[in-house]
């Protein structure tokens, strides 16, 4: 079940972690000055800082932790609103709770991302902030939710676990907001089993976002310090080998956008011009290509397609869709401790199944198609991956094609 940078895992990956283990030295911090030390971590944050064309990246433990620290820098807090969309890793929302704040559930449209229409009817007096989620890769109308929140005068933050890589209107996706994060867990673009990323362009959000990721010490600190810490943080840090197998991932980066590209253009095409059928919105051409998504006519069509197939539509995917979050509709607080103030959950808002009609008939008639991420837990156990020929594209499409064209 891996994403895409599984399958050019190779001699570069192993490299960099054994340059990492002979080293014998496996922590982020060092001397520059001593050879063991070998700044894999420093080197995957100016890498990816450099090429996506943003001034500051923290390299932090995972897609969650990076929303934590996203969200703390930003200094969303109790009594704040922030408007997720209701289909979504629970992260997303788990990340807004765990700083005290509200997550406030908005409608997505054909582009399976945020309904800016629906984020502008759920703001209120205490909406701070709107995570613009770009869901399986594909951009959010970024445009509209930036005049949105110029409007409104809201934080705009970037949730691009799912998207590293992918780009708007020629920017990459996590940099047009205040802050950006990414995952590079074992489903993402690139990964090495977990890890996360924050970027931003603001240098004291950059700092606050350091100093909470690592017991309030301030940024490219070297070695142990000693009673310079600027605010009580977590320990949220990457370590080498983790840094250094990203390394490898990331530097064939637009090798593995481009076979995701060639293989979704081919299988796409294919299944062009079948009436009935109908693709997911794009925002923009530079989505991720780790899916195709498609639109059946009824629930009841894409049941049964996908039972055929051996999947399930996008309304069965666990976690990534409000209605199965049963921890966020039961309002199932964590055990006290920083910085949870509380058992209970901090808001009187109400959660419920079929709280979002129109996401609720998109995720049942919606099938996702693997082309570099193969989850059954996002709904894409059918489909094909990056690697695969021709010869392979065509056939899992002939399949596709004469199952659907049973119930059309």
């Amino acid at each position: 079940m891996p994403g895409p940078g599984y399958y050019w895992i190779g001699k570069e990956e192993e490299d960099e972690v054994l340059d990492v283990i002979r080293s014998h030295y496996l922590f982020r911090y060092g001397d520059e000055k001593d050879p063991n030390f070998k700044k894999k971590v420093y080197t995957l944050e100016g890498e990816i800082s450099k090429k996506f064309g943003c001034r500051y990246a923290l390299s932090v433990t995972s897609g969650t932790a990076a929303l934590i620290v996203a969200l703390t820098a930003a200094k969303i807090g109790p009594g704040d609103e922030v408007i997720v969309p209701g289909y979504t890793f629970i992260a997303s929302m788990s990340s807004v709770i765990a700083c005290g704040a509200v997550p406030v559930l908005a409608e997505v449209d054909d582009s399976l991302t945020l309904d800016p229409a629906d984020v502008e009817k759920r703001i209120t007096p205490k909406t701070k902030a709107i995570l613009a989620v770009h869901m399986l890769g594909n951009p959010c109308d970024m445009d509209r939710l930036s005049a949105l929140a110029k409007k409104h005068k809201l934080l705009l933050i970037e949730d691009s676990a799912q998207s590293f890589g992918g780009m708007y209107k020629g920017k990459y996706l996590g940099t047009l907001g205040l802050l950006g994060i990414y995952s590079f867990n074992f489903f993402k673009t690139i990964n090495a089993g977990d890890g996360g990323m924050v970027v931003t362009d603001d240098e004291e959000l950059f700092k606050t976002a350091f100093s909470f990721h690592d017991q309030g010490h301030l940024p490219h600190r070297a070695g142990v310090e000693v009673g310079n810490r600027s605010i009580i943080g977590w320990n949220f840090r990457m370590n080498e080998l983790t840094a250094a197998f990203l390394l490898a991932q990331f530097r064939r980066l637009d090798k593995l956008k481009d076979g995701l590209t060639r293989v979704k253009s081919r299988y796409k095409k294919q299944l062009g011009g079948i009436e009935g059928l109908k693709f997911r919105k794009l925002n923009d051409p530079g989505e991720c290509a780790t899916l195709l998504t498609v639109l059946l006519p009824t629930a009841d069509i894409a049941e049964k397609v996908c039972a055929e197939l051996g999947t399930k539509p996008i309304s069965h995917s666990g976690w990534h869709v409000y209605n199965n979050m049963e921890q966020i509709l039961g309002k199932k607080q964590l055990t006290p401790g920083p910085p949870f103030q509380s058992k209970e959950f901090p808001t009187n808002v109400e959660y419920s199944k079929g709280m979002l009609p129109v996401t609720d008939d998109l995720l049942s008639r919606a099938v996702n198609i693997s082309i570099g991420v193969i989850d059954a837990g996002l709904g894409s156990a059918f489909g094909v991956n990056p690697l695969s020929s021709d010869d392979e594209i065509d056939k899992k499409a002939e399949t596709f094609i004469k199952t659907v064209r049973k119930y059309l």
